[in-house]
């Protein structure tokens, strides 16, 4: 009975999602004249399933280190070789293997790691050798890349839209951004635990689909995966004083405290052990998202209502903060993604509208219209008629190609076709609560700063400077001027337009080198504004794409469906859903909704 209950509750693997640029980098390894890689990086970041995909469909023998056979001579390799075997006979003997691959590399026996070695030396097996960060390993293992024997790609955690796009796979529907932030965040890399945490939250009821995006708040379900990740180390300090330390810190999130009001004698020590960081504001916070969960949910009642912090208590440090992110806005400077307090607070109630207003602008300023959507949204779910907020989801939606009810006269009217009455109210400012410099802005970033560079060169410079320089290189149509700007606005954190300037330098250009350089670049940072559909990127993103993958775009935003198209060419299905989710990655969309926006061709901005 407990089996067949274990087995309903079972789940399939997630499909595969993200790495592209990894996983391409395995595969022309694999058929090049290198002779393999090994691949490295902390546990749970899809290392295995990585190097799994990338032989998927060849003539692959596997073998993997596990502790229980750490003492066996030749133990990860028992299925491959006789009983009996020396190191000479056994490379002997799987010279014809083309390709190995080798699991959990750090686990091996000292014999198998020889093996390995060997093989890496004699170069006539392709190696795919998984070794793990921070694990002891043999010495023969370490040296296939130490002593440059192999090349190493060390993996760093999934970016946060990938994670987005593999919550979306494996849950089976978009995931709101805010969600999506804060599972990236509490998994710091670990799928294992993301996978983890997404059915524990779906199982308890809090997965709930919201404008047809899935949407957690509340407070992290503490699963025995999180224990085992967070919780030993923690729970099992060897002072009173350690522990009473880290829960003081465990019920101040999101208020950090002073170095001042706690012993620093025991600050060192859990500093030295991993449990604390000191931020350069001289500010203490606990090491990893999930320690405070699990510290909160070990403590008693009592305990913890006398450590805890209401809702409430955190106004002060709201409005600090909400002050602060506004003060950056009017700086032009939005480079650090920061507010602590709001994410926590709308992890667990809805945030005044006052805040969600300025973080939906911050946001949409640094080109995450999808995140300023949630942000906006998050203000409207406590004062629904709120009209900052709606305008900020109004102009979040338009540049976006969505339609929203709202006041974002020149955003939608040039989502519209409407571009010159977008540049009429670009050029006259309404008040949005944004400054004049932004909102003469959009004329600029429509392609037609002429009307507006003047009045933009006038404003104070801490106010306008980086606008300005883009609308100054616009007019005199200088293609390096428009990359220097586009560069200072990445610097102050203004990526969606950066983008947009990068992209306006390509047709001026004379050098065709430097036409794709800026290319390249425009695409890299239009990638990271969460599908940004405006006049200045429309008909740059389809250059990124493979033959293949235009093909199979141009079929799915013609409406035919994967099987259609898999039909139609000759593929599997899931080659074609492998295909579509790498140009959504490329393209920046979420969906083939998108497609056949992307698909027009682009729209020239004309002088009003």
């Amino acid at each position: 009975m407990t089996f067949e209950r274990d087995a309903k509750t079972l789940e399939l693997p997630w499909p595969f999602t993200g790495r592209e640029g990894e996983l391409e980098l395995l595969r022309h390894s694999l058929a090049g004249e290198r002779h393999g890689v090994v691949v490295t990086g902390p546990a749970g970041h899809g290392k295995t399933r990585l190097v799994t995909e990338a032989v998927r469909g060849t003539d692959c023998a596997k073998v993997s280190g596990t502790p229980e056979t750490r003492d066996i001579p030749f133990a990860a390799f028992a299925h491959l070789l006789p009983e009996e075997v020396s190191l000479h006979r056994a490379v002997q003997l799987l010279s014809g293997v083309r390709t190995l691959l080798v699991d959990d590399a750090h686990l091996l026996d000292d014999s198998s790691a020889a093996l390995v070695h060997q093989l890496a030396v004699h170069g006539r097996t392709r190696l795919l050798v998984v070794a793990t960060d921070g694990a002891q390993a043999p010495g023969a293992v370490s040296r296939l890349w130490t002593g440059e024997v192999l090349p190493r790609l060390p993996l760093k955690p999934l970016p946060r839209e990938e994670t987005a796009q593999l919550i979306a796979a494996g849950a089976g529907s978009p995931v709101e951004p805010l969600t999506a932030r804060r599972l990236h965040h509490l998994c710091q890399g670990d799928l294992r635990l993301l996978r983890d945490l997404v059915g524990a939250v779906r199982e308890r009821g809090e997965l709930t689909l919201a404008s047809d995006e899935l949407m957690w708040r509340g407070p992290v379900p503490v699963t025995p995966a999180v224990r085992e990740r967070a919780g030993e180390a923690l729970l099992n300090r060897a002072t009173t004083e350690e522990r009473d330390t880290l829960d003081r810190l465990a019920f101040s999130e999101p208020l950090p405290l002073s170095l001042a009001t706690l012993p620093l004698g025991t600050l060192e020590s859990l500093e030295a052990d991993g449990l604390i960081r000191v931020d350069a504001e001289s500010e203490v916070r606990l090491a990893h998202p999930l320690h405070g969960p699990v510290l909160r949910a070990s403590a008693g009642q009592l305990r913890a209502r006398r450590l805890s912090r209401t809702p409430a208590e955190c106004a002060a440090a709201l409005t600090a903060e909400q002050a602060e992110l506004a003060d950056r806005i009017e700086r032009t400077d939005v480079q650090d993604q920061a507010g602590p307090v709001g994410d926590w607070l709308a992890s667990e109630q809805a945030v005044p509208a006052s805040y969600a207003t300025v973080r939906s602008r911050f946001a949409r300023l640094r080109g995450e219209l999808r995140e300023a959507l949630s942000w906006a949204r998050e203000g409207l779910r406590g004062t629904p008629d709120d009209p900052s907020c709606r305008t900020e989801l109004a102009l979040a939606s338009a540049q976006l190609g969505e339609a929203s009810p709202g006041r974002a006269t020149t955003w939608q009217r040039a989502a519209d076709g409407d571009i010159a009455g977008a540049l009429r109210s670009a050029t006259a400012p309404e008040d949005r609560g944004e400054g004049e410099a932004y909102v003469l802005y959009d004329a600029v970033r429509l392609g037609a700063p002429h009307l507006v560079a003047d009045r933009l060169a006038q404003l104070p410079p801490e106010e306008a400077e980086p606008l300005a320089r883009h609308a100054d290189a616009l007019v005199r149509q200088d293609g390096p001027a428009l990359d220097r700007a586009a560069e200072l606005l990445e610097r102050r954190g203004l990526l969606l337009f950066a983008a947009e300037a990068h992209a306006q330098a390509v047709p001026v250009h004379r050098d065709p080198r430097a036409a794709r350089r800026s290319r390249s670049r425009a695409m890299t940072l239009a990638r990271r504004c969460q599908g940004a559909r405006t006049p200045a990127l429309s008909g740059l993103v389809l250059g990124e794409l493979t033959a293949r993958q235009l093909q199979i775009v141009t079929l799915a935003a013609a409406g035919l469906t994967n099987r259609e198209i898999a039909d139609r060419l000759t593929l599997s299905i899931r080659t074609v859903g492998n295909h579509l989710y790498s140009a959504y990655t490329r393209l920046g969309a979420n969906d083939r909704a998108a497609l056949p926006w992307l698909l027009e061709e682009p729209r020239a901005a004309q002088p009003a």
